[in-house]
């Protein structure tokens, strides 16, 4: 029997998070019968046997690891407890598990690793370049040394987490892919973003300190002119090599 995807989401807006979830979905060559989908925004994870799943797969969200203590809410400090109960069973495992931007600095901050808004970057495309463990890894085999992808984030890694090996590089933000073990998997950029995903979210956040406010329409309109396929290849290909 085939064992399905677990799509975990941490955005508390419904036209964000649908909109994740179809790209997810579309570049990841998954039908709805393939995936469990966990909106846990609200909730905090809920109890995850991995033998139930295929892999675990984690999006976005506008919280922010690196706020001080003090100022998360409740749900966001429980939601970082949950996941680091979470990471003990997958990094025992070497669990199959791509996490993108928060699920990024979800993992780093387990690793170890600070994360902080050093390497902010703002939302559009940037080029990111393989490192020589990237290249000969099975997520990125055969794709250009330098690729284009797209991004938007307040805080990112500080340095290559402990115990990891580092994939793929940017001149603004050193830390734009990396695994641990062999199976888990986490980048920055946002492997399924697309004109009209990054359209859905700037609106949606453009008061949240990404942006100034007044620049959501220029963006939009920089974005129309970006492409990024070999990224969007990165979550094909993770689902294709994972499938039971």
């Amino acid at each position: 029997m085939t064992k399905p995807f677990l799509i975990i989401q941490l955005r508390p807006e419904d036209e964000a998070a649908d909109s994740e979830f179809r790209a997810i979905l579309g570049y990841g060559g998954l039908s709805q019968d393939e995936v469990v989908r966990a909106r846990v925004e609200h909730t905090g994870l809920p109890e995850i046997d991995l033998d139930d799943y295929a892999a675990i797969l984690v999006g976005g969200s506008p919280f922010d690891i690196s706020m001080l203590e003090h100022a998360k809410s409740g749900i966001q400090k429980a939601l970082e407890s949950d996941f680091m109960r979470l990471f003990d069973r997958v990094v025992e495992r070497d669990f199959a598990f791509l996490g993108a931007c928060s699920g990024n600095g979800l993992l780093g901050k387990y690793c170890g690793v600070g994360i902080s808004g050093r390497y902010a970057e703002p939302v559009g495309g940037v080029d990111i370049r393989l490192t020589d463990e990237g290249v000969r890894d099975p997520l990125l085999a055969g794709f250009p040394r330098t690729f284009r992808v797209l991004l938007g984030h307040k805080e990112a890694c500080d340095d290559v987490p402990p115990g990891t090996v580092l994939l793929a590089s940017s001149e603004a933000c050193p830390v734009q892919m990396f695994r641990l073990r062999n199976n888990i998997y986490a980048t920055q950029f946002h492997p399924e973003a697309d004109l009209e995903g990054f359209t859905v979210r700037i609106n949606v956040y453009k008061n949240h300190g990404y942006f100034p406010p007044h620049m959501a329409e220029e963006l939009i309109a920089a974005v129309a002119h970006e492409d990024a396929p070999f990224a969007k290849q990165i979550l094909a290909r993770f689902v294709r090599r994972y499938r039971s």
